[in-house]
């Protein structure tokens, strides 16, 4: 199977580009013609194109996914076609990636297919959990209020990801700055005393000794320091893709204080309102918690879901594994108790996951009240020691004519 890079017209005469996977351009050609789109290039795209067509692919958000859901359903409501809601979808789609995968979604049920099975085409934009949500959707005519809570589920979770984002813009402006700082000291500052520490002709003290080989190494030597600065960022980013490097991450985000509360929170509110979507869709609750267990991105949540969907399997009430976990907090599972043995779990969760995102909201201005102090101590502390390996040698000199 080899993939191709294509320019074509659709039957609309628009200009559209993307690739198809094929085992010979032949059979690529007659693919495209299947969706009346006029082929004028085609090309098999080697390693290189490869490469850069991902690299440069603009990435759909959890917002472009709720935008989608929710322009979906206000046309289906008004009487639009599924096809029809897809061809508008795609033209008013602002990103090229997700308008691809809509074009190929509109040509699957063209043929006849489900939307459940034309996004499962397309698993790697929508998700496991929107199609599993649309499919239990349309098998119980309940599409537009399965899409209705995926929208809400994407506007959660995007409105959680810009509150972190948000949340280190402030330190990762600082620690630029530090670093920027303590490159001047180095490469301009220290260099500029260093004649008249050698003027001196005195021992100098051990911190201006070691800043002084700080400074030359990274004037004389930066050509070293670059490559070794690029391996150690290309090494740590490659453990951490592994199997090892992601426990390691999961485990130091449970353990470090000021990450742990928001690591918990946010894994009980992503728990709870994915658990209430699938529910409210008529998914099955051994479905239901599998899912979320892909959904985890720290391991430790994702290994006791799928612990838990074991327990869930044999008849066992999901609140039992989790409290067994050790990894939720009591309100969690002393809450999902009650809606079992109520049977009203969806309305729990979803009450569940409105006060955890409340929690998450404030354990993000926690997080940044907790780092702030931290962050300017540190960049006091860098700077300090710059300064007391200048003066060091001054003070020193000036005990000295004292002396005498």
């Amino acid at each position: 199977m080899a993939d191709f890079g294509y320019v074509a017209y659709d039957s609309q005469g628009k200009n559209v580009k993307g690739t198809i996977s094929a085992e010979t351009i032949e059979q690529a050609k007659t693919q495209l013609k299947a969706k009346n789109l006029i082929i004028t290039d085609i090309n098999e795209l080697g390693l290189l194109n490869k490469d850069l067509s991902f690299s440069f692919a603009k990435k759909v958000s959890a917002r472009d996914l709720a935008v989608f859901c929710r322009q979906f359903v206000s046309m289906s409501k008004a009487g639009v076609s599924i096809l029809e809601c897809l061809s508008l979808l795609r033209e008013q789609s602002a990103n090229p990636t997700l308008a691809t995968a809509i074009r190929e979604v509109q040509a699957e049920v063209e043929k006849g297919e489900t939307l459940a099975s034309g996004l499962s085409k397309q698993r790697h934009i929508f998700g496991d959990l929107m199609i599993t949500t649309v499919k239990a959707g349309e098998e119980s005519g309940s599409l537009e209020i399965s899409l209705e809570r995926m929208a809400d589920q994407f506007e959660k979770s995007a409105k959680t990801a810009a509150l972190v984002k948000k949340a280190m813009i402030y330190p990762i402006i600082v620690a630029l700055v530090a670093i920027a700082v303590v490159v001047v000291m180095l490469v301009v500052v220290i260099p500029s005393y260093t004649t008249m520490f050698a003027d001196l002709g005195t021992e100098l003290p051990k911190i201006t000794q070691v800043v002084v080989a700080m400074s030359d190494f990274i004037v004389h030597r930066w050509f070293i320091l670059l490559p070794l600065i690029a391996g150690a960022v290309a090494g740590l980013k490659y453990f951490f893709s592994t199997p090892m490097g992601k426990m390691v991450k999961s485990d130091v985000a449970l353990k470090f204080g000021p990450t742990k509360n928001l690591t918990v929170k946010s894994a009980c509110s992503q728990v709870a309102r994915t658990m209430s979507t699938l529910l409210a869709a008529g998914v099955p609750i051994v479905d239901c918690v599998d899912i979320v267990s892909d959904t985890m991105q720290n391991l430790n949540f994702y290994n006791a879901m799928k612990k838990a969907k074991d327990e869930v399997v044999k008849g066992v009430p999901l609140s039992v594994p989790l409290e067994d976990s050790g990894l939720f907090p009591p309100m969690m599972y002393h809450m999902l108790r009650i809606g079992e043995e109520a049977g009203n779990q969806e309305e729990m969760l979803t009450k569940l996951a409105d006060y955890y995102d409340e929690e998450v909201e404030m354990a993000v201005q926690g997080l940044m009240t907790a780092m702030e102090p931290m962050i300017i101590l540190a960049l006091a502390g860098t700077v300090g020691v710059l300064i007391a390996a200048v003066m060091a040698p001054m003070l020193t000199l000036y005990s000295t004519l004292d002396s005498m």
